[in-house]
């Protein structure tokens, strides 16, 4: 048996409530198929992965058959992506018989990862039964890489596309060249390569053979690589190569041999990404070279989405099948498929409240796929760097963000897009009932198939806040104000402040924005967040023991795409956040780069809590009081300057969130007590002027 894992101690409940993304229809009875006995397979299509699942030597007992029909008779949505197949599936297991039914190869193969997903939640016993009718909503749920700039070993990307395709995640999306460094080797231009014209992990790149390797071990997990070469900009290790720009005449004769040799060592990649985003160019540009790709290489062109100084159209740029929406000006292009990366760029996330956002969200706009909305990719840009490529990993939340996008992906809905929903997490209702499914079901495979991997994610939906109106501070980050000097047992629920009444609100999570790192283009808790004020945040922790905790903390989540300042060394921020248990306060750690400048090229450090051990706090039995203080002032050398803040308490790595304890801004065991308080008040302090609450 092949992926067969110790799941530990699971819940009692079936094996089909691990199932992630969920299957849109299932049903399910009392029969198991056994697994610990000889099986026939009979598969048309000769998936490998279907094949690996079971034992075939013997004499066999019971049966796999594929059966591929077509598509109109499955039942299942499904709309038109050039490049991408029907993935709709049914599922039928019996105890003694194991049907699949499907259009195509990647049907097949869609099945064979539930079925992977139903064996391993029985330790690889049995495969429980069910009658599953299955397809995705979007047909384009991807991940990237920009490895550009921060190189990542190729042993590593070929272990992310095997966990991450477990989860029908279908497609990585290769940056392979950036400023930093051209990581596709050329034959023909080897000087692309060479360490001296590399000004990040020098002299590192993949060979045409790895890559051809690469995507033909993503093809047998169902997952479609589409390679990148950005052109003209973000070009400068190809400038230091060649002497020339990529838009100069000896550039684009050279850019058309680099496409023609990528090409070939993609044989099986439906699309070449020419990027064409940020520096500027002309339309003659992006149309010779689309050109090339869809008329003499035969591949769809994708390009980003906007173009600095192009106009994106059908009539301007003709050669264009795709386009991949960033940053808020990406907007959806009549007439072509699109992609949705305009929020989904996890170097600005923290790890927390963004993937609230990002689970909650639809896809631009949309409940399922179309023929302008294919779907979305979640992207990692590293444009500072990191001292490991673990840094990336854990520092962007790869893991948590991916599948929480390739989930909605797959599932579609979601009641809001981010633009308007934001990334609060409600304190009850069907979104909050809704991602902490996703959230037990994600913490699941963190502790079995994901248990190697750096996933600083923990359980989140048990911390419950109040959170105070922001009082004007004046530009004073040190003013003091009622919460941080009451005495009493438990905070209030509002407060009096120079003749204003000041209320609270609950909220629920690990990690809120009281305003987003997009400003107002992103909601957070705050409805109308203003400069020179100050909120506070508590709750109560209730340890049945007296012990001692770790706690993930932090107030400024450093980008992995800023050149931003360093705190001070005793400060948690630049804006001067504090954070107190029972009555002490909790100081910070020592910076790695404390009160420095860090430019992309300096080792981003400690300041992000993933690259740090948990702070250290001792609990007592009883009831403990966590105090926050929350200062939204100018800070100092920081260009998004993110009014947030993060507090969960773990075991001593860090890995785990805590157990046995309850958070209650109200000291209270009862759940349903929490509940009804959040309703009353829900969203009471939603801005920061009194006069409007």
């Amino acid at each position: 048996m092949l992926l067969l894992v110790n799941v530990g101690s699971l819940q009692a409940s079936t094996a089909t409530s691990w199932l992630l993304p969920k299957p849109q229809q299932m049903t399910e009875d009392e029969t198991t198929f056994d697994l610990g006995r000889p099986v026939a397979v009979s598969d048309p299509t000769n998936s490998t992965l279907l094949a690996s699942l079971f034992t075939t030597a013997g004499s066999a007992t019971a049966s796999v058959t594929v059966n591929i029909v077509d598509a109109a008779t499955l039942g299942t949505f499904d709309y038109t992506l050039a490049g991408f197949d029907n993935e709709g599936y049914q599922l039928q297991v019996a105890t003694d018989a194991i049907t699949i039914t499907a259009a195509t190869k990647t049907g097949v193969i869609r099945a064979a990862q539930t079925l992977m997903q139903l064996a391993a939640a029985t330790g690889g016993a049995s495969i429980p039964g069910v009658g599953i009718t299955d397809y995705p909503a979007f047909k384009l749920r991807g991940f990237m890489h920009d490895v550009g700039r921060s190189f990542i070993s190729f042993d590593e990307l070929k272990k992310e596309i095997n966990l991450l395709s477990r989860f029908k995640v279908n497609v990585f999306h290769w940056h392979l060249t950036d400023n930093q460094g051209f990581r596709f080797e050329s034959k023909v231009y080897p000087q692309l390569n060479q360490a001296a014209n590399m000004t990040r992990f020098a002299g590192s790149y993949y060979t045409q053979a790895q890559c051809t390797e690469l995507e033909a071990y993503a093809a047998e997990r169902g997952v479609i690589i589409i390679p990148e070469i950005d052109m003209p900009g973000h070009s400068t290790a190809f400038t230091n190569a060649m002497g020339y720009t990529m838009s100069s005449d000896q550039g684009r004769t050279a850019l058309k041999a680099l496409l023609s040799e990528l090409a070939a060592a993609f044989p099986l990649a439906p699309y070449i990404h020419m990027g064409a985003d940020e520096a500027g160019t002309m339309a003659a540009f992006v149309n010779e070279m689309s050109q090339y790709i869809k008329e003499t290489l035969g591949r769809k062109c994708i390009v980003w989405n906007p173009i600095s100084g192009v106009s994106i159209s059908t009539s301007t740029l003709p050669y264009i099948d795709m386009t991949e929406m960033w940053s808020t000006s990406g907007r959806k292009i009549d007439g072509l498929p699109n992609i949705d990366c305009r929020y989904n760029y996890i170097n600005h996330f923290d790890v927390f409240a963004d993937l609230v956002g990002i689970y909650k969200s639809n896809v631009y706009y949309a409940q399922q796929g179309s023929s302008e909305v294919a779907g979305a990719i979640t992207a990692i840009w590293n444009d500072r760097k990191t001292p490991t490529e673990t840094d990336i990993i854990s520092q962007n939340g790869l893991y948590a963000h991916a599948l929480a996008t390739a989930e909605r992906g797959w599932m579609g809905g979601g009641s809001q897009y981010i633009e308007v929903g934001g990334t609060t997490l409600p304190n009850s209702g069907t979104e909050f009932e809704a991602f902490a499914d996703w959230e037990r079901r994600f913490l699941h495979y963190k502790d079995t198939w994901l248990a190697g991997e750096p996933i600083p994610y923990v359980r989140q939906t048990n911390v419950k806040w109040r959170i105070t109106q922001a009082f004007p501070n004046g530009g004073t980050a040190s003013a003091v104000f009622p919460p941080e000097t009451a005495t009493d047992d438990i905070l209030p629920d509002q407060f009096t402040y120079d003749g204003q009444t000041y209320t609270t609100s609950m909220a629920t999570g690990a990690g809120i924005y009281l305003r987003h790192v997009w400003g107002t283009n992103v909601p957070g808790f705050f409805a109308n967040p203003q400069l020179n004020t100050t909120a506070y945040a508590w709750t109560y922790v209730y340890s049945p023991t007296a012990q001692t905790a770790g706690a993930l903390i932090e107030f400024q989540n450093y980008s992995r795409s800023e050149n931003d300042k360093a705190p001070d060394a005793g400060n948690w921020d630049r804006k001067g956040s504090r954070i107190w248990v029972n009555g002490t306060e909790v100081v910070p750690p020592t910076w790695t780069n404390s009160g420095r400048s860090i430019n992309s090229e300096v080792d981003l450090g400690n300041e992000n809590f993933p690259a740090r051990e948990p702070i250290s706090i001792s609990l007592r039995a009883g009831w403990n009081k966590v105090l926050l203080k929350l200062p939204y002032v100018s800070a100092s050398n920081i260009r998004l300057n993110k009014w947030m803040f993060t507090f969960v308490l773990t075991d001593a790595t860090g890995r785990h969130a805590l157990d046995g304890i309850t958070y209650s801004p109200i000291q209270s065991l009862d759940a349903n007590a929490e509940s009804v308080v959040a309703k009353i008040g829900e969203r009471g302090a939603s801005t920061t002027s009194p006069a409007s609450a």
